[in-house]
């Protein structure tokens, strides 16, 4: 039975919830009154249930995605404003014990390259890093209890956290590691992580155990009920995610926000975080083997639908989709993105020989962070490299309450433009530099409130005077 507040996966991920889900929206995707209603809802910023969302997911009628896309913009615009958080993802390793079927990182792939990062490399990576001007990182493992045990887990966290070169410092780490115990993802916390992702890959449990042949991660429940042990474990800032195209879309659409509402109803705390990868060629990984892929006007509507179902929540997406997907995006939802990326073990020092291929994934956005940064701007966008809110304990149900009540913007814009001060100081290129002193100047009348307004001048200033690492 369909329980949101059971701790059992396969009853706040109901199976027969989503496939009657899924009957209710394909007899209801044409009723204009019901239809009317959903957006009505959605346009109070509070959110559609997943049963809501799935009717206009169903909806083709072209009336109704304009709405869809124009609340999706105007609800990112209330709960984040114009910024876009920036973010590099570092793999440690890429030794891993699962048989995942989509994933170049199986056990059973015996020509690519394995490779683990020690300290040294670490220390290297992370200088390259910061040398490109980034201040988070996503920290990335494969599973596999001899080769990336927590005690390397937490070690890799412990140096990146002490790395300091020049100006450069990274101020959070994200961590995307395998479900682990209630124990280990309170190591985690007590190691000063940011949030906790971990990707579903699908919802539908006999697809997902049968692309999980083998290894730990073949356990669906184990895995699924993940993020009540983390948030047990004292994470209270989470990140969701599927992988698209390995099952049908709309399932796991049904299923995600399910997981979402289960959060909420649980532990009070929603998802800080929804991620939207699709299924991209890697080593020996080949998309067109999955019968399941979506087209990018689904991609966009799926986008629109995350924003106004789950309105406080960060949605991210990655230099999996190219400028031209991430440019259509940006104003469906997205609030962080990731650039400058490498999905290798290394390759931020010093790039990977072509016959050493290490990565996840193939990446089909290129660019420089500076011409990430830049092409932001140019486009209206403010790109973020703000950590206050972990740092000032602004997390989990703290984090939320600002954000749903809009106040957040006191803090993240003021901060969004401090930070953005730092890189141009630090690490911009000339052209970026004077496109982003002239952004900044115009961005500050956004701020509201006249006394955080004149304060943010003043730090401003004493950024370009050569201070650094000032926060509200």
């Amino acid at each position: 039975m369909y329980n949101p507040q059971s701790l059992r996966a396969e009853e706040f991920i109901s199976h027969a919830e989503v496939m009657d889900t899924l009957s209710f929206a394909e007899a209801h995707k044409d009723d204009k009154a019901l239809l009317s209603e959903i957006l009505a809802k959605a346009a109070h910023r509070k959110g559609l249930s997943h049963r809501e969302a799935a009717v206009l997911l169903r909806c083709e009628d072209p009336d109704v995605i304009t709405q869809i896309n124009r609340l999706a913009k105007q609800i990112k615009l209330d709960f984040y404003g114009n910024r876009i958080v920036i973010f590099a993802p570092l793999y440690l390793s890429n030794y891993c014990v699962n048989g995942c079927t989509y994933c170049p990182y199986h056990a059973k792939n015996k020509h690519i390259v394995r490779k683990k990062l020690t300290q040294e490399d670490i220390i290297r990576e992370v200088t390259a890093l910061q040398d490109m001007g980034h201040k988070r990182l996503a920290i990335e493992a494969g599973e596999d209890p001899i080769h990336n045990p927590i005690s390397y887990i937490l070690e890799c966290i412990d140096t990146i956290y002490h790395i300091h070169h020049k100006n450069g410092a990274i101020r959070r780490v994200n961590v995307n590691i395998a479900a682990t115990t209630e124990e280990e993802y309170h190591m985690l916390k007590e190691a000063g992580i940011g949030t906790y992702v971990l990707f579903q890959e699908t919802y539908h449990k006999e697809s997902y155990e049968k692309l999980h042949p083998t290894g730990p991660k073949h356990n669906y429940a184990y895995h699924t009920e993940a993020m009540d042990r983390a948030m047990a474990g004292g994470i209270d800032d989470v990140g969701l995610g599927v992988l698209f195209g390995l099952e049908h879309y709309d399932y796991d659409f049904v299923a995600l926000l399910m997981h979402a509402e289960h959060l909420e109803a649980v532990h009070g705390v929603g998802p800080h975080t929804i991620s939207i990868p699709r299924i991209k060629r890697a080593d020996d990984i080949d998309p067109n083997d999955f019968d399941n892929s979506i087209d990018d006007d689904i991609f966009a509507k799926i986008c629109a639908l995350i924003r106004i179902s789950v309105p406080y929540t960060g949605m991210i997406i990655s230099t999996r989709e190219s400028k031209a997907v991430r440019e259509r995006l940006l104003p469906l939802g997205i609030s962080q993105i990731s650039g400058g990326s490498r999905t290798s073990v290394g390759g931020y020092d010093v790039p990977e020989p072509e016959d050493e291929n290490s990565a996840q994934f193939d990446v089909s956005d290129r660019r420089t962070l500076d011409e990430v940064i830049h092409w932001l701007m140019e486009l209206g966008y403010l790109p973020s490299f703000c950590t206050a809110c972990y740092r000032e304990g602004r997390t989990g149900d703290r984090f939320m309450a600002f954000c749903k009540s809009g106040q957040i913007l006191n803090f993240c814009h003021p901060n969004a433009l401090i930070t953005l001060q730092e890189y141009l100081e630090d690490y911009a290129t000339p052209d970026t530099k004077a496109l982003g002193n002239v952004f900044i100047q115009k961005q500050l009348a956004a701020i509201p409130d006249e006394a955080r307004r004149t304060k943010t001048q003043t730090l401003l200033r004493e950024i370009s005077a050569g201070k650094r690492d000032f926060r509200f």
